[in-house]
């Protein structure tokens, strides 16, 4: 996949949520207990950072390779799939936190 981000957009590879589907002592959760607002991811890509009126930009705080958890946006035209992968492009301030 081709894609740079514009702006203060960034690239997320959403993470294969089929391990979460386990609990540790092995029950299978249905995905109606799944529901969840956020979501995990690897950085793909970033865009340049956002520009300010006086021409300068503010640079995107994440980088490409960083795990991240960020809100998962519910519209279908923030979504891409490509080779059985799943993308989002969200803007930075969507992303809610890195995993160290």
């Amino acid at each position: 996949m081709n894609i740079k981000p514009l702006s203060n957009r960034v690239l997320i590879e959403l993470r294969n949520e089929e391990e979460e589907k386990t609990t540790k002592s092995g029950i299978v959760l249905p995905d109606s207990m799944e529901k969840k607002e956020q979501s995990r991811g690897t950085v793909v890509a970033v865009g340049p950072g956002k520009m300010q009126k006086d021409g300068n930009r503010i640079p995107v705080s994440v980088k490409v390779g960083e795990q991240v958890i960020f809100s998962k946006p519910w519209g279908d035209d923030k979504k891409f799939e490509e080779n059985d992968k799943t993308f989002f492009l969200v803007d930075e301030d969507e992303i809610l936190a890195v995993v160290e």
